[in-house]
C-alpha cells in the first residue's frame, strides 16, 4: 500500500512542473525526476527476462509472479532477431518466439515490459542477435545504415511492430517503453534514424530509449537521437574466480547525469545483475558468480544507484535461463544461470531476497520517486562523525521526506564501521542517533536512513536508522515493518496514533516519549524474530531482523475495474503481509477469505496482516487454521498465526536411472561407399564475409556461406592421391572452445582444439598439419580413383557461434570454417559440406527451430525426436563409450518416466561425470538441445532441464550424441538429479515436443 492514494498521488504529479513527451502520446512523459504513467509518478525498478532461454511458455508466468513478488514493477526483454526472422522472409512469433504470451501474462502478472529488440542485443547470444543468414548474405557493414543492412532488418522489425501495437500502456496492455543498443560506429546515427523512422511511421508510440555500453554520451542529441537516454554498467566486472574481490563503487553517475541529460530521468537500462562464466577447467561455475555479485553487492552498488538518484533501474539478469542449441556466443557456455537472483533452475537464492527487501521499500515509499539530489559528506552537504563513512542526502521537494544513503567510503572494505549523523528535519537539525550509540555499517554494507517519511495515508517518522521494509495500509490502518541486523543496534523516532492495544515488551525494545507527539523507540542487538513494536486502533508498527524480515512478502490484492487490475498504483494499493512460505505468488480476498498461494519447502509458520473481519485464510485452495493465542500476541486485530505443512507425497518424489541405452554409429561419413551426392557443393569464390581464407585455391569454405552457420558442419574434401601425398594443412575457425576432428579416409588423424581458460589464452581457430599413415592412401588406380576422391574429410567442426560485434561492428560475420586447405602434393578437386537438414531455409523441426540441430548424421535422421525406433539398434550403455576405444561420433538414446504429481514444481537437472577426458556430447532432451558438455575443457556438468521440455507425468526420451576426439577409451556417465521439491508451483505447465517424423530428413 502506497502513502498516498491514487488520486493523491496523480496530484501531486500535475502540479510538477512540466512533463515532457515524445510527441505521438501523453500516456508516457516524464521529467527530470521519473516516468509518469498515465499521470502518475513511478519508480521503474526492473530485471532483464529473456523468454527465449526459457522455452516453455507456460513457465513464463513463474517468473514474472517471482518478479512481482520480490516487489519490482517491470521486466526488460530483449527479443532475438534469429529466432523471430530465421530466413529471408520468414518471421516466426510461435511458441517460445512469441511476444503475445508474454504480454498477456505480464498484464497478469501487473508487471510493466520495456522491450528491446535490437535488432542487435549483444546478450552473450550468437553474433549478439543478429540472424545467422544476415552475417553471409549482406555486404554492407552491419549495425549503419549500409542500404542492404537496412533491407534485412525490415521484416523484423516490422514484426516486433505488429506484436507490440496493440499491447502498448496506450492500449491498456504492459508496453510502456522500447530500447536499442548501438556503439558509435561510423553510420550509426543513419541507422538509429532509419530504425527511429520505421517506428515512428507506425502504430506504436510509446518511447525509445538507447542503452550507452560506457559513458559516451551517444545519441542524447543530434541525428539517432533517442527519447530518454540510458547508461550500461557492470562496475563489479566478470572475474567470477575471485568472487570476494570488489571493485569500488562508481562515484561520478549523479555528475555524469547532470551533464549528460540532466532534463531526463536518470536510467540505467542495464545494470549488474550477476556475471557470465567462461570455458575452461579453472573457470568457477556461476554459484562463483552469484558471491561475486551477491546480496552485499546488490546492497552495495544498488543503493549507490538510488543515491546518483536513478529512478529507472533494470538488472540484468534477474533470471538468464539457459542457452540451449546454438544460442550462446562462444565465450560462455550452455548455462546462462548468470548468478541472478533467480537461478536457471528458477529456484530463489539470497540474493532474491535482498532484491525483495529493496523492491518492497521501493514501492511503499512514492516520496522516494521524486528527490533532489542535495549532496555528500564530500560536498560538505552531509556530516558524519567518522570520516570512514559516507552518505549522500535526497529529499523530497514536495513533501521533505529525506533520505540519507549511507556506505562506507570504502566501499569495498570488510571492517565494521560506526558513525554518528547529522540530518535535517521537520524537528530541525538532528545528530542521530540520540538514545543507541551509533549507526553501525558491517562491511560491504549501505543503508538508507529515512526522514520525514510518511507511511500509510498520514503516519510520520522522523527519522529511522532502522531500515523499511515495508509501508502501507492495511484494513484501514498505517502499518510499518522495520527491521535490522540482529548484532546492530538501531533507533526510530516515531509519532504514535490511536488508542494503543499492544506494545512491546521485550528487553531489547526500549521507548523514551520526550513529548506528547513523538516516542524514540531504540533496538537493541539480539532480535531474531518479528516484534509488534506498537498495535492501535489505526497503526501496526512492526521489527525484525534482517533476516526475519526477509522471509516476508506483501503480495498485491489486485482491483476489480480498469485496464490495470493487478498493477500497483493503477488499479490497487491494497496488500498484505504474508511471513515464513518460500514464496507468496498470489493474493485475493473476495467476500470474508483471503485466499493465497505461494509455494513451499519445508513446513513453515504463516503470519498474516490482513485486514479485520476475515474468517477464513486459504493456502493453495485449503483453509488453514489458526493459532489464536499467537495471533492475538501479534496484533490485535487483522493478525493471523498458524502453522503451515508440507504433504508427504512430497517425501515421495523420485526420478529414475537412466538405463537401457540404444547405440548406433553416428558418422558414417568416414566409411567407404559413403555418398555425399545429396551435400551441399562447396564451391564459393567469393564471401561477404570480410575475413578471407589463409591459403587454399580460392574456394570459400565458411559453413554460413552454404546456409549452415550452427551446431557440427561436416566437410568432405576429395583429391585424386597419387600416393606421395604426405600431409594436409588445415586452418579451421570454430570460435573459443570449438574442436575439428579429421579422417583420411577411415583412418582417424587428429583432433584440432580451440581454447578458452577461464576467458583467457583464447584460441578461437588453429592452423595444424595433419599427417597421413601409413597406408591410409589409396593411390590412383583404373577402378580406384573414385574412392579417393571421396577419401579425405574432416569433420565434425564445432561451432560454437558467431562472435558478437564488440569494436567492430562486422566480427559477427565470422569466418567459421575452414580458413585455409592445402596438402603438401595436389590439389582438391571437389569440397561438399553438410550442416543440418534444411541449412537455415528449409529445416524440417519449424517448433524448435533453426538454433536446435546440428549436421551429424544421426541428427539429420532425427534420432534425437521422441518417437525415433531404436529397437534394431546394439544396446550398450553411455559409460562403455564408442564401440573399439577410437575417435568417432555415436548417438546413445534412452527412455524413461517420470510421474511427478501436480501441485508440486520440482527442478531436474542432467549431471554428467566431472572428469576431464577428451569427449564432446549433444545433449537432447524430447528432442531439444539442452546442453554441450565438453570434457576436455568443462566447466559445465550440470544441465537444468525445465519442466515442458521434459514431460513430468510420461515417457520422455534422451539422446546423447557422444563425440570421441582422441582415439582412446572415453566414459561418460549421465544421472538426472531432483534439485529441490516445492509444493505449490505455477502449474499448467505445458509440454510441446513434436514427435519424429521422417519428413524432409535424409
Amino acid at each position: 500500500m502506497t502513502a498516498r492514494s491514487v488520486n493523491e498521488e496523480t496530484t501531486l504529479v500535475n502540479q510538477a512542473p512540466q512533463l515532457s513527451n515524445n510527441g505521438r502520446t501523453d500516456v508516457v512523459q516524464w521529467d527530470n525526476y521519473s516516468l509518469v504513467l498515465n499521470g502518475q509518478r513511478i519508480f521503474l525498478y526492473s530485471g532483464e527476462f529473456h523468454t527465449w532461454r526459457l522455452p516453455v511458455p507456460s513457465l513464463w508466468p513463474d517468473i514474472l509472479q517471482k518478479v512481482k513478488a520480490a516487489g519490482l514493477n517491470g521486466i526488460s526483454v530483449y527479443t532475438h532477431w534469429g529466432l523471430n526472422n530465421p530466413s529471408p522472409g520468414v518471421i516466426d512469433f510461435e511458441d517460445y518466439r512469441g511476444l503475445q504470451p508474454l504480454f498477456e501474462a505480464a498484464k497478469e502478472a501487473g508487471i510493466w515490459i520495456v522491450l528491446r529488440p535490437g535488432p542487435y542485443i549483444n546478450a552473450e547470444t550468437t553474433a549478439g542477435g543478429i540472424a545467422h543468414w544476415v552475417t553471409s548474405q549482406v555486404a554492407g557493414m552491419l549495425r549503419t545504415n549500409a542500404s542492404d543492412y537496412t533491407a534485412s532488418w525490415q521484416d523484423y522489425i516490422h514484426g516486433i511492430i505488429n506484436e507490440t501495437a496493440n499491447y502498448q500502456i496506450t492500449e491498456g496492455g504492459p508496453v510502456i517503453d522500447n530500447e536499442y543498443t548501438q556503439y558509435g560506429f561510423a553510420g550509426a546515427a543513419g541507422y538509429f534514424a532509419d530504425l527511429e523512422a520505421d517506428y515512428h511511421n507506425s502504430s506504436v508510440v510509446v518511447p525509445l530509449t538507447y542503452n550507452d555500453p560506457g559513458e559516451g554520451r551517444n545519441f542524447v542529441n543530434g541525428t539517432g537521437a533517442v527519447d530518454i537516454y540510458g547508461l550500461d554498467a557492470y562496475p563489479q566486472a566478470f572475474d567470477c574466480s575471485h568472487p570476494e574481490v570488489w571493485n569500488p563503487v562508481v562515484t561520478n553517475w549523479h555528475d555524469y547525469h547532470e551533464n549528460t541529460n540532466p532534463s531526463q530521468p536518470w536510467y540505467f537500462p542495464e545494470f549488474q545483475g550477476g556475471a557470465f562464466d567462461a570455458w575452461g577447467p579453472t573457470a568457477p561455475g556461476y554459484e562463483a558468480c552469484r558471491v561475486l555479485t551477491g546480496a552485499n553487492f546488490e546492497n552495495v552498488f544498488y543503493h549507490t544507484l538510488w543515491a546518483s538518484n536513478a529512478k529507472l533501474l533494470s538488472f540484468y539478469m534477474v533470471y538468464g535461463g539457459t542457452s540451449w542449441g546454438a544460442l550462446p556466443f562462444h565465450g560462455v557456455y550452455t548455462s546462462y544461470d548468470y548468478g541472478s537472483s533467480i537461478a536457471e533452475n528458477r529456484t530463489l537464492t539470497d540474493k532474491y531476497t535482498e532484491l525483495k527487501r529493496q523492491g518492497l521499500f521501493l514501492r511503499s515509499s512514492p516520496e522516494f520517486y521524486k528527490t533532489d539530489w542535495l549532496g555528500n559528506t564530500s560536498t560538505s552537504a552531509v556530516t558524519v562523525s567518522n570520516p570512514a563513512a559516507f552518505a549522500v542526502h535526497l529529499r523530497n521537494p514536495d513533501t521533505g521526506a529525506g533520505f540519507y544513503i549511507a556506505r562506507q567510503t570504502n566501499s569495498t572494505s570488510t571492517a565494521t564501521i560506526s558513525f554518528q549523523l547529522d540530518v535535517q528535519t521537520s524537528a530541525g537539525s538532528l545528530t542521530i542517533p540520540r538514545t543507541v550509540p551509533n549507526i553501525t555499517l558491517s562491511g560491504r554494507q549501505s543503508k538508507v536512513i529515512v526522514t520525514d517519511y510518511t507511511f500509510g495515508s498520514s503516519s510520520k517518522v522522523l527519522y529511522s536508522t532502522a531500515s523499511v521494509m515495508y509501508a502501507g495500509v492495511i484494513g484501514g490502518r498505517d502499518v510499518l515493518l522495520l527491521y535490522g541486523d540482529s548484532d546492530q543496534e538501531h533507533e526510530a523516532v516515531i509519532t504514535f496514533t490511536g488508542t494503543p492495544l499492544l506494545k512491546a515488551s521485550s528487553s531489547e525494545v526500549a521507548f523514551d516519549c520526550q513529548n506528547d507527539k513523538e516516542t524514540t523507540i531504540s533496538f537493541l542487538s539480539g532480535i531474531n524474530d518479528l516484534i509488534t513494536v506498537y498495535d492501535s486502533s489505526t497503526q501496526l508498527i512492526l521489527y525484525a531482523d534482517t533476516t526475519t524480515a526477509g522471509t516476508f512478502w506483501a503480495p498485491v490484492i489486485p482491483g476489480s475495474t480498469g485496464d490495470f487490475p493487478n498493477y500497483w498504483q493503477f488499479g490497487t494499493n491494497t496488500s498484505v503481509l504474508v511471513g515464513g512460505p518460500y514464496l507468496v505468488r498470489n493474493a485475493t480476498i473476495e467476500g470474508r477469505t483471503l485466499a493465497l498461494q505461494g509455494d513451499l519447502e519445508t513446513g513453515v509458520r504463516l503470519t498474516v496482516i490482513a485486514p479485520p473481519g476475515l474468517d477464513e485464510i486459504t493456502w493453495n485452495g485449503v483453509p488453514v487454521f489458526a493459532d489464536v493465542q499467537a495471533a492475538t500476541s501479534l496484533s490485535s486485530v487483522g493478525g493471523f498465526v498458524a502453522q503451515l505443512e508440507t504433504k508427504q507425497a512430497m517425501t515421495g518424489i523420485s526420478v529414475p536411472a537412466l538405463t537401457n541405452w540404444k547405440y548406433a554409429n553416428s558418422l558414417p561419413e568416414i566409411q567407404a561407399g559413403f555418398s555425399d551426392a545429396n551435400w551441399t557443393l562447396a564451391n564459393h569464390t567469393t564471401t561477404n564475409i570480410p575475413f578471407p581464407p589463409y591459403y587454399g585455391d580460392g574456394r570459400i569454405l565458411y559453413g554460413c556461406d552454404y546456409e549452415y552457420c550452427e551446431n557440427i558442419v561436416l566437410w568432405r574434401g576429395h583429391f585424386n592421391a597419387t600416393g606421395n601425398e604426405k600431409s594436409v594443412n588445415l586452418s579451421i575457425n570454430g570460435g573459443e572452445a570449438f574442436a575439428a576432428s579429421v579422417w583420411l579416409n577411415d583412418q582417424f588423424l587428429n583432433t584440432s582444439y580451440g581454447n578458452s581458460t577461464n576467458n583467457a589464452n583464447i584460441l578461437e581457430e588453429t592452423d595444424d598439419k595433419f599427417y597421413f599413415p601409413s597406408g591410409s592412401l589409396l593411390p590412383n588406380q583404373d577402378n580406384v580413383i573414385t574412392i579417393v576422391q571421396v577419401r579425405l574429410r574432416h569433420g565434425p567442426t564445432d561451432n560454437m557461434g558467431l562472435n558478437e560485434t564488440g569494436d567492430t561492428p562486422d566480427a559477427s560475420k565470422s569466418p567459421r570454417g575452414v580458413r585455409g586447405f592445402q596438402l603438401d602434393s595436389g590439389n582438391f578437386s571437389e569440397w561438399r559440406v553438410q550442416g543440418k537438414i534444411g541449412g537455415y531455409t528449409n529445416y524440417p523441426d519449424r517448433l524448435r527451430g533453426v538454433f536446435n540441430e546440428g549436421g551429424l548424421f544421426g541428427e539429420r535422421q532425427g534420432w534425437h525426436l521422441p518417437g525415433y525406433d531404436t529397437s534394431s539398434w546394439a544396446s550398450r550403455d553411455l559409460s562403455q563409450g564408442l564401440s573399439n576405444a577410437t575417435a568417432g561420433v555415436g548417438f546413445f538414446v534412452t527412455t524413461f518416466n517420470l510421474s511427478i504429481p501436480t501441485g508440486y514444481d520440482v527442478p531436474i537437472s542432467f549431471n554428467f561425470d566431472n572428469s576431464t577426458q577428451p569427449y564432446r556430447v549433444y545433449f537432447y532432451v524430447n528432442g531439444w538441445m539442452m546442453g554441450k558438455r565438453v570434457a576436455n575443457l568443462g566447466p559445465q556438468i550440470k544441465f537444468p532441464v525445465q519442466e515442458g521440455i521434459l514431460n513430468y507425468n510420461g515417457t520422455n526420451t534422451v539422446a546423447v550424441a557422444l563425440w570421441a576426439m582422441e582415439d582412446t577409451a572415453v566414459s561418460p556417465t549421465l544421472e538426472l538429479a531432483i534439485d529441490g521439491v516445492y509444493e505449490g508451483g505455477v502449474g499448467a505447465v505445458v509440454a510441446n515436443n513434436p514427435q519424429y517424423s521422417p519428413a524432409g530428413r535424409y
